[in-house]
């Protein structure tokens, strides 16, 4: 039997994880795809409906989408097992599909139906013919969204918009814990990749989705509320041990989902300090410490123990492999790259890597713990194009800079891309001064201090071969620039210098953790990866996604020492192969030209002499309107196996 519908779908098999689960067919929001001329096509619609019921996720306020999945349900089993009535029982079941498909008022309501009507339309004599059912498939499913699968750390994204629209903030935050523990932080500073999956741009505008994140999160903060959990907290504490060396979003994720199980957790962090580059190197304007410390002490309240000043080296790994059943690496990446030009040399007074100057900013600014950079009346020139770069430049305004230039290699739509259209428009607001397609090419001196620069630059060609563009250098002498202080910011790298030699751990070309693939288990068994340290220098949410996951790993590899991934897992990773959100499909039902809520910003003058957060966040009253325009994509996929 042929595929039926455009999933991106190759040869019914899992990702190369995956590859020993073999896919008879897949069903889902849009359709059914069939591999194997075997399936039990009857029971598997049968159970995809009894899927609607399972989560629950009908948000009952229209009679057809809390009650039709049952229907549905029903009158398929009445045609697998009452020949009887037969062809009363096919009009119905096809009345009903269609009932729901055209008067649910959410998305869960109208694509249900929609594989049922397909094989109703293409392969009706399985229902005229029904066979008794197998029993011999098997079946896992899992409840996703366009903006869901978008986010590295799936967070249940339509549930905590449903718990703001209907007022409930602590529900709100509780669906944002099941994915995300820390909420203050991603309802602040997150790239929200999840809001180029909304399928309301389609018809209008995207959702304020980070926004509305914000708003459960800050509803506990300012009414002193007890901790929001997804779950009740394991009452019996695991006997056993696991250990996570580094206290950044990566490392904290991992230790709250396995604290929420009982598990013991010990994290070591080297800075004196607690929340890694989210604390030491986001400034303050855009994360409030106060807030941020907020969630780490949730942690604390679970039991987590902190060791802070506590770098590792080879003696103290090897002591923790004997007192811990897992070890998980959340290291980061601190250290920063080389700009690559032939004259460079990092001994000039004026160097300073984007590291160590947020360091210093933060650890100044945030913790009293030094002084403050001094660049008052400097020109500063930062090299890079993503959100270091940025917190660079935009501290150095703050902290009286004469001039800030930004080199970027590529162009202003990738740097938007990299980082996000408020912040870089925030940082030009602000007087930050960007030169896209150049970069340095080498350095004057005078007395062993940097005094200028000379750029070099670029000309993007676009080509079938680069659709991305190819970067030609433009054959003309360099611009110099006056600069007293230059910092790269083009990217970093780990640090593994602190692991036994007799682990005998894999390291990537790119200088990163190798894992495998979907479970982030390491070469040495019972030692895990997370974070920057496994992906190079990413986003929080990404950090945090591989945390829970190594989580949920961890949780399991106690049990039975054994490395597997969960169906729901292995759904999530399968969804999110294939692709979920169609920005060409055709949105029908909804009203368009709703217009977004925007958050109030600090004026651009008042900003830029200080470190007070620019973002004020949506009142009640814009985000109770935001999440009214929320579609409520929720969508269930199955696989049969």
């Amino acid at each position: 039997m042929q595929p039926f519908l455009p999933y991106s779908i190759g040869a019914g098999e899992f990702p190369n994880h995956l590859q020993n689960e073999k896919m008879k067919s897949f069903i889902g929001w849009d359709g059914v795809v069939v591999f194997d001329e075997n399936t039990d096509i009857l029971d598997m619609l049968k159970n995809y409906a009894f899927q609607y019921q399972c989560y629950s996720e009908a948000c009952g306020r229209c009679t057809p989408g809390k009650y039709g999945g049952r229907v549905l349900y029903d009158l398929l089993c009445r045609i697998q097992n009452d020949p009887d009535n037969l062809l009363e029982n096919i009009n119905r079941l096809e009345e009903t599909a269609h009932l729901m498909q055209n008067t649910s008022k959410c998305e869960i309501g109208k694509t249900t139906p929609k594989p049922i009507l397909q094989m109703l339309k293409t392969k009706r004599e399985i229902f005229l013919n029904p066979q008794k059912a197998s029993n011999t498939q098997k079946y896992i499913s899992k409840i996703t969204a366009p903006c869901t699968d978008a986010c590295p750390s799936h967070v249940n994204i339509p549930a905590y918009i449903e718990g703001v629209r209907d007022m409930l903030f602590a529900d709100s935050l509780s669906a944002t814990r099941s994915s995300m523990p820390l909420a203050q932080v991603c309802g602040r500073v997150c790239p929200h990749p999840c809001e180029s999956a909304c399928r309301r741009s389609i018809l209008d505008e995207p959702i304020s989705i980070m926004e509305l994140k914000r708003i459960g999160a800050d509803y506990e903060f300012d009414m002193h509320l007890p901790y929001q959990h997804p779950k009740s907290i394991t009452q019996h504490p695991c006997t056993q041990k696991v250990a996570i060396i580094g206290a950044g979003p990566g490392g904290l994720s991992t230790a709250y989902y396995l604290a929420l199980e009982g598990v013991g957790v010990d994290v070591y962090e080297a800075l004196p300090v607690l929340g890694g580059e989210v604390a030491v190197g986001v400034p303050n304007y855009r994360m409030p410490i106060s807030n941020y410390n907020h969630d780490i002490d949730m942690l604390k309240e679970l039991g987590v123990r902190f060791h802070t000043s506590s770098p590792m080296n080879e003696k103290s790994m090897l002591e923790l492999e004997k007192s811990h059943q897992a070890i998980v690496l959340a290291t980061g990446a601190r250290i920063s790259k080389k700009l690559g030009f032939s004259n460079e040399d990092p001994l000039l007074e004026g160097y300073l890597p984007a590291i160590k100057f947020m360091d210093e900013v933060n650890l100044a600014q945030k913790f009293n713990l030094c002084e403050i950079p001094d660049i008052k009346g400097k020109n500063i020139v930062c090299v890079g194009g993503g959100f270091t770069s940025m917190d660079v430049v935009r501290s150095a305004i703050r902290l009286g800079a004469k001039s800030v230039t930004m080199l970027y290699r590529r162009d202003e739509a990738t740097i938007i891309k990299n980082t996000s259209k408020e912040e870089y428009h925030e940082s030009v607001e602000e007087g930050v001064k960007f030169e896209f397609l150049s970069t340095v090419v080498g350095v004057a001196s005078k007395d062993n201090k940097i005094t200028a620069i000379d750029v070099g630059y670029f000309e993007l060609k676009k080509t079938p071969d680069s659709p991305k563009g190819e970067l030609i250098k433009i054959d003309k002498p360099p611009s110099r620039f006056e600069c007293d202080i230059l910092i790269p910011a083009v990217s970093q790298i780990p640090d593994f210098s602190y692991l036994p030699k007799e682990w005998e751990i894999e390291i990537t070309k790119w200088g990163t953790l190798q894992t495998q693939e979907g479970t982030f288990a390491t070469s040495k068994k019972g030692v895990f990866g997370c974070g920057d340290c496994v992906s190079g220098p990413l986003t929080i949410v990404n950090a945090v996604g591989q945390g829970k996951r190594v989580a949920n790993v961890i949780k399991r590899y106690l049990k039975n020492n054994e490395i597997s991934l969960s169906d729901e897992e292995k759904m999530e990773d399968y969804l999110h192969q294939i692709g979920v959100f169609n920005k060409s499909e055709d949105v029908r039902g909804w009203n368009k030209g709703l217009k977004r809520s925007e958050s109030q910003k600090v004026s651009p003058q008042e900003r830029k002499k200080s470190f007070i957060e620019v973002n004020f966040g949506l009142s009640n009253q814009e985000a109770f309107y935001e999440a009214q325009r929320c579609m409520r994509c929720y969508y269930i996929a199955m696989a049969v196996l």
